[in-house]
């Protein structure tokens, strides 16, 4: 009896526990249909955010909101106010001395008061030595230190970038206009056609500017510059051999072989004067160990500053005293007093010329901008406040138009002058208005005092300030970063050398140019996996420690942010050989073919900003490509205009939506769910 009962008892625990477990397997069948819903719900909203969202802006509103942007404020205004605060906010952007002139304060003026002085000293005899650099008479370097920079101060964002004429931007125009006209024929015709490329270099300054085009300046890189800049101080720097030695006849080409051979000629074959030579090589060294000195301790800052007056001071008076004009030293002779006239009726903007200036405003208007940009932007990230590089064109290009009409050539951003303005600790633009003005009274008081002022001492001036053009250690770590910028780097430095200036121009843009399209025609197409413990998929090349899709799933991402006509084959033609690659590395054997063989392509996007239709095209080819050998295409991530352009050309319909998805993890889970594998024959997801 008690043997029976036991066995009772044994017998309902085991139902019981087989009840308890069915319940079980019912709780755990019911939670899994549950989380399968519940990815199902979140694939379809993921599928909604992706397909559902809103057109994205056309290019003509594209377009007009670049063009509005700078001008209008994008607040919402009342209707009776709005047009005073866009107009205000106009004015405010245009005169940004409006927004702080209100906070300026006497404390600030004493700094840019002397900061201001100590420019001046250094802006005028580099003023006068640049315009014979650009083959004009010397007033012409003193009437461009005075309109550009007032016209900036009340336009400029920068508080400490120094304005006038620069040796680089006076080597363009010496370089460029005589092929034009001819200064040693017809000098008057000459200084008219320079002041219609300076109105031309503004006109295309501020248009950059409204339109928001700066990145046409970016086409000059980073590499490309360095390597003009040198170039073009060894040329300028041997040109300046004409005034050291008192040369008369030299040639009007840049490139350092018709340079030399130049010298070598007027040495051998005319009369020199050996005092211009050492009258110039004297100040030349002492113009060098106040540089040097300057460097060296900061607190002397305004030695090399004011060494240039000095050494127009001192040589003036030692050829006046010794009468060494009379002896064969070269000297500036007569310089027209009073401030500047106007220009306006001598701009020749009709004729056969004009094409030829408008080209040559341009290349002016890129480099000086360049120039004056880079040169700002380094001195603001040391004081900590924002460039607008918008602005920065507009008011270049106003100053360069205002200057044209006031017998002004090309002036921009000095970086010698910009350095030198900075350790005197000016506050603001306002030491460029304390300049302007000493320069005007000198223009009225002094310009007789500089009739003995010998043209070597000019040249030694600007021999002084070439060495900043040349950056040996910048071009040493572009060749270790990037040897392709060096490419370009060198390339401009060799055109400017041995070619010319436009040359080396054009050398540094194609190599600039080449190196976006080697980028863009072949981009990389790379496989991804996922890093562990995370939801990231990042290249397999670059982390190791990522791991491969599930077998069945290859996940790739394209590597480049235009999908279009110059790479879209080459990302087809890519794709197709990494599923090759992976179904050879998947073994021999027809069962092992069968299990792993590749059955879905999962395409990252999220590095493609748009595509064409090329590039939807390929991707169209790519699908049918796939199909023919059994295998699916699924799509990750595409941005706001490429799913607007794939949903255009009925490319999601022929791929299916489900197979849209929002991130690559969301696909390959996805895909390992929808994939159906029964009786050996791989139903693709």
């Amino acid at each position: 009896m008690g043997s029976l009962q036991s066995e009772t008892n044994n017998t309902f625990g085991v139902i019981m526990e087989l009840q308890q477990l069915d319940i079980a397997n019912d709780d755990a069948a019911l939670s899994n249909r549950t989380t399968d819903h519940h990815h199902h719900q979140i694939k379809t909203s993921s599928d909604q955010m992706v397909l559902n969202t809103p057109d994205p802006p056309t290019f003509w509103h594209e377009l007009l909101s670049t063009i509005k942007e700078p001008l209008c404020s994008k607040k919402k205004e009342n209707i009776h106010t709005k047009n005073i605060n866009h107009c205000s906010s106009f004015l405010l952007t245009l005169f940004p001395i409006l927004r702080w002139g209100r906070h300026y304060k006497l404390s600030m003026f004493k700094n840019d008061f002397m900061s201001g002085l100590t420019l001046a000293s250094l802006s005028i005899p580099q003023s006068i030595g640049y315009a014979n650099l650009a083959k004009l008479d010397p007033q012409y370097g003193l009437y461009t230190s005075v309109v550009p920079p007032l016209i900036y101060a009340l336009m400029g964002s920068s508080r400490d970038l120094a304005i006038g004429p620069v040796a680089v931007v006076s080597l363009l125009i010496s370089s460029l206009v005589p092929e034009i006209q001819d200064p040693a024929t017809d000098p008057v015709a000459y200084t008219k056609l320079v002041f219609t490329v300076t109105f031309f270099t503004g006109v295309f300054q501020a248009s950059f500017g409204f339109f928001r085009l700066g990145f046409l300046v970016d086409f000059l890189s980073h590499a490309a510059i360095v390597g003009f800049m040198a170039g073009a101080a060894i040329v300028i720097g041997l040109q300046q051999l004409k005034g050291l030695l008192g040369i008369t006849h030299f040639t009007t080409k840049t490139d350092v072989v018709s340079v030399l051979k130049s010298v070598f000629r007027s040495l051998l074959h005319e009369p020199w004067h050996p005092l211009n030579f050492v009258l110039g090589c004297s100040f030349l060294i002492f113009l060098l160990i106040a540089r040097h000195v300057g460097r060296r301790n900061k607190k002397l800052f305004w030695l090399p500053a004011i060494g240039p007056l000095i050494s127009v001071v001192l040589s003036t008076l030692i050829v006046y005293l010794t009468k060494a004009d009379k002896h064969g030293v070269n000297i500036v002779k007569h310089i027209d007093a009073g401030i500047n006239p106007i220009s306006a009726t001598k701009l020749q903007l009709t004729g056969p010329h004009v094409a030829q200036a408008a080209k040559t405003g341009l290349i002016c208007a890129i480099i000086a901008l360049t120039e004056a940009i880079a040169v700002g932007r380094s001195f603001a990230s040391i004081k900590g406040y924002h460039l607008d590089g918008n602005t920065e064109m507009v008011a270049m290009g106003f100053m360069n138009v205002a200057g044209s009409l006031t017998s002004c050539y090309v002036a921009t951003g000095s970086f010698s002058r910009t350095a030198v303005n900075f350790s005197a600790g000016c506050q603001t633009v306002v030491s460029n208005i304390v300049m302007a003005i000493t320069v005007i009274l000198s223009l009225e008081l002094l310009t007789k005092l500089l009739y003995y002022t010998p043209t070597a001492i000019l040249a030694s001036i600007i021999l002084s300030a070439l060495p900043g053009l040349i950056d040996i250690n910048e071009a040493l770590h572009i060749w270790k970063v990037d040897k392709l910028d060096f490419l370009a780097c060198i390339g401009a430095f060799f055109g400017v050398l041995f070619a010319s200036v436009e040359i080396g121009l054009l050398i540094a843009i194609s190599i600039s140019f080449g190196k976006i399209l080697l980028h863009a025609i072949r981009p990389g197409v790379e496989l991804i996996g996922r890093i562990p413990r995370t939801d990231m998929f990042c290249e397999i090349t670059q982390y190791p420690m990522a791991t491969k899709a599930p077998p069945g799933i290859l996940t790739i991402s394209v590597n480049t942010a235009l999908l279009c006509f110059a790479n879209a084959n080459f990302v087809r033609q890519r794709i197709m050989r990494w599923v090759k690659e992976e179904e050879e590395n998947n073994g021999t054997e027809e069962s092992t073919r069968v299990k792993e063989r590749v059955q879905v392509v999962i395409l990252d996007l999220s590095i493609v900003m748009n595509i064409d239709t090329s590039g939807i095209s390929a991707l169209e080819e790519l699908h049918k490509n796939l199909l023919l050998h059994g295998i699916g295409l699924a799509v990750a991530n595409p941005k706001w205009q490429v799913i607007h352009k794939l949903k255009l050309a009925k490319f999601v319909d022929k791929i299916g939506k489900e197979r849209i998805f929002l991130t690559v993890g969301e696909a390959v889970e996805g895909c390992l769910g929808s994939k159906l594998v029964a009786n050996s024959e791989i139903i693709n997801c």
